[in-house]
């Protein structure tokens, strides 16, 4: 069997959140280029009709929805607008996610909160509502954007990491939870992928000395992650659940 074989998702529905710019903008196109008809979530409403236009010129089929991931009244409507526009939903990429950089003692209980309710409680409220369209229909696949920092530390991302960390213990709960029902979950832990959100950053020193950390001496591109993305996505996984696949160029094995 071919690769495009394996990797085909004609006629399946994804609902990618955060999709507005970096890694979630990556996975929308990559879904769409593979045949998935991709609902597009997240706030920046102008990013996402850019998107969702660059899509369809390259003929396929998106649709974009205005979300706010802690919100469940609105996690709920836009999936039923995600189904109503595209039609059933088989696979959810759970990327919306936020940081705040500052010392642990000197973290504002707001910032905390900012970080928790985005990176864990609205990836909690955003699978919960479209595992239950799933699991009526006896199938679909929920992939968690984690991240190495639920798995290592890093001074001052103390509610990065503690988000990060919950959230891949959630993917291997929900996973023994949804597998009779035919939901599979899965996540997908990236290391340091240089996008337009952190390229400054790498270009100062201390991003170079981060670079230099990583034992493959480089940041990875978010082309790298198309694979696992796709894999996760498709039938190719079809007896996976409750993994996590790591890329970050060795950064946990340092």
């Amino acid at each position: 069997m071919s690769e495009r074989d394996i990797f085909d998702l004609t006629g399946r529905t994804a609902l990618v959140t955060g999709a507005s710019q970096g890694l979630g903008e990556r996975f929308a196109q990559v879904l769409a280029g593979r045949g998935a008809a991709v609902c597009l979530a997240a706030r920046q409403t102008d990013k996402l009709a850019k998107l969702q236009k660059k899509i369809e010129k390259a003929g396929g089929r998106a649709h974009a929805v205005s979300l706010d991931v802690t919100d469940p009244e609105a996690v709920e409507r836009s999936v039923r607008q995600a189904e109503e526009a595209l039609g059933p939903l088989d696979i959810l990429v759970n990327n919306a996610g936020v940081a705040v950089t500052q010392s642990f003692t000197e973290l504002a209980i707001d910032e905390w909160d900012k970080v928790l309710d985005t990176n864990l409680r609205g990836a909690f409220v955003v699978a919960q509502a479209a595992a239950k369209h799933m699991a009526q229909r006896g199938s679909g696949s929920i992939i968690n954007i984690e991240s190495v920092l639920g798995y290592t530390t890093m001074k001052g991302l103390s509610a990065y990491c503690a988000s990060k960390g919950g959230l891949s213990q959630l993917t291997r709960v929900m996973a023994a939870e949804l597998a009779r029902a035919g939901v599979r979950v899965n996540g997908i832990a990236p290391g340091y992928i240089e996008t337009d959100i952190n390229r400054a950053f790498f270009a100062t020193d201390a991003g170079e000395k981060l670079r230099k950390s990583i034992p493959m001496r480089r940041t990875g591109a978010p082309s790298e992650l198309d694979g696992v993305l796709l894999l996760l996505a498709s039938d190719a996984s079809a007896y996976m659940t409750g993994s996590t696949i790591t890329v970050d160029g060795g950064f946990l094995v340092r």
